[in-house]
């Protein structure tokens, strides 16, 4: 039996390219200046189903102490935030249904990001060329990949690079924070005083993962670029830190790599939120920590294989 996600994506893919033109997103896009971008064609950039804002970022999330929660299995999970003294985990059961959470932490201005079809977790300082902005999703794909918005000018922001690749501040780049996606027990442990996001309220099926057996799939959805070299299964996860991509796999056999000024290291206890029909019930896929030499975290991402060839073309391989 096919998953139930699939009908929606099928349906985008047939009549995307009829729809992949300017003309076709004014009325919906009147803010966007669809004279610059980034882009090579107007068909990279497909519909993923909803409209603008059809999957709503949290704008005003409401935090409460580690100690309180109780809704969170141990594997679950999460992404963490570390900021001027400030420890914050952000669950993949709510991002999986809003995938932006705007936040504010230690006083610096934040947007928490999460892709479900490319498994892509980052974390970015909104102020750019001295405006805070504020993120929302678009609805669109590229690459299969999230395609966010800025409200203050409306320019098409691509998540898993952070870059804007239409409209006024097409060019331009969100500095990335370094953050971890972990366990929340792994959290927990590490920040017993932090604090974790709570369910933003609306009418969603929070624990449930939409996107049952993803990981497992054979091919991506929404995507018709090349597979990765090396024989790399293209929804195999790799973890990515700037443009070079180690895979999972080889960090897991390892337990601990050391090379291009990079530690990378795992530990069992993290659930796939992509496997199983509810997020705390996938396979454990683990949690890699990365730092420098000087044990400084860095700045990565954890994302699918195929999202990192579509975005890095050039890309370094860190294959054993």
């Amino acid at each position: 039996m096919r998953p139930r996600w699939i009908l929606p994506f099928v349906l985008a893919l047939m009549v995307t390219p009829a729809l992949a033109d300017p003309a076709f997103w004014r009325h919906e896009w009147p803010g966007t200046d669809f004279s610059r971008k980034s882009v090579e064609s107007w068909v990279e950039i497909q519909s993923g189903g909803p409209g603008r804002d059809g999957i709503p970022a949290i704008d005003a999330p409401r935090f409460a102490p580690v100690a309180r929660e109780t809704r969170l299995s141990p594997r679950e999970a999460v992404i963490s935030l570390s900021l001027g003294g400030r420890a914050r985990a952000y669950p993949i059961r709510y991002l999986m249904w809003h995938e932006i959470v705007n936040d504010r932490v230690a006083g610096v201005p934040v947007a928490v990001t999460f892709c479900p079809l490319c498994n892509s977790g980052l974390v970015f300082d909104r102020r750019v060329g001295g405006r805070v902005l504020s993120f929302g999703v678009t609805g669109k794909l590229r690459h299969s990949d999230m395609v966010m918005y800025d409200r203050q000018t409306e320019s098409w922001w691509q998540q898993a690079v952070g870059e804007a690749i239409v409209g006024e501040l097409t060019g331009r780049e969100l500095r990335q924070i370094p953050a971890v996606m972990e366990s929340w027990a792994q959290f927990r442990a590490r920040h017993p005083q932090g604090e974790v996001l709570q369910p933003p309220g609306a009418a969603r099926d929070y624990g449930r993962n939409p996107y049952a057996g993803y990981d497992r799939a054979s091919r991506p959805f929404l995507y018709s670029g090349e597979n990765p070299p090396h024989g790399i299964h293209p929804l195999a996860r790799v973890v990515r830190v700037g443009d070079r991509a180690w895979p999972m796999s080889r960090v897991r056999k390892a337990g601990r790599i050391a090379e291009a000024g990079v530690v990378l290291s795992w530990e069992a206890g993290q659930a796939s939120a992509l496997d199983a029909g509810r997020v705390a019930d996938g396979r454990d896929v683990g949690t890699v920590r990365v730092r420098d030499g000087q044990g400084r975290d860095l700045a990565h991402d954890m994302l699918f294989a195929f999202a990192f060839h579509a975005f890095f073309p050039d890309g370094r391989w860190m294959i054993d």
